[in-house]
């Protein structure tokens, strides 16, 4: 029993690396994107607004999916990093597509108008589903 037990958490080490590495990856996306849109997120959540909590549940939801992927299919930890940057770059540019495409977006959004909110937050689960897939290629 226990050397199976022993054997069982023969990868924690790796586990932790890739753990850490990922709560912190979400950390700098979280950080990243909340810098790259004109809103303060944060303090429109605290003043009771939903559209920005849709709108950065999305993001996040989008980032984490592939992440995810990326640390299940990886062959090294310098692999499964470069991947959950490239993941954070398409999150980044979906972003910027549906801002480019839906004019009013973040006055909307700042407004708490959900309907706006909700648009983002599927084109950024969509596109991170999408993204997740392909990293399984």
């Amino acid at each position: 029993m226990t050397s199976f037990l022993l054997e069982s958490l023969g990868g924690f080490d790796d586990f932790l690396l890739h753990f850490i590495t990922s709560l912190l990856f979400v950390a700098i996306f979280y950080k990243a994107y909340s810098w790259i849109t004109p809103y303060d997120e944060i303090k429109l959540i605290s003043q009771g607004k939903v559209a920005p909590a849709i709108s950065l549940g999305g993001a996040l939801i989008g980032f984490v999916l592939p992440l995810a992927s990326a640390i299940s299919q990886s062959v090294s930890f310098m692999d499964m990093v470069i991947w959950a940057v490239l993941a954070m770059l398409v999150q980044f540019a979906v972003f910027g597509f549906v801002r480019y495409h839906y004019k009013e977006l973040v006055r909307q959004i700042e407004d708490d108008q959900r309907a706006a909110a909700t648009l983002l937050a599927c084109f950024s689960i969509a596109i991170g589903v999408l993204n997740a897939a392909c990293m399984t290629q």
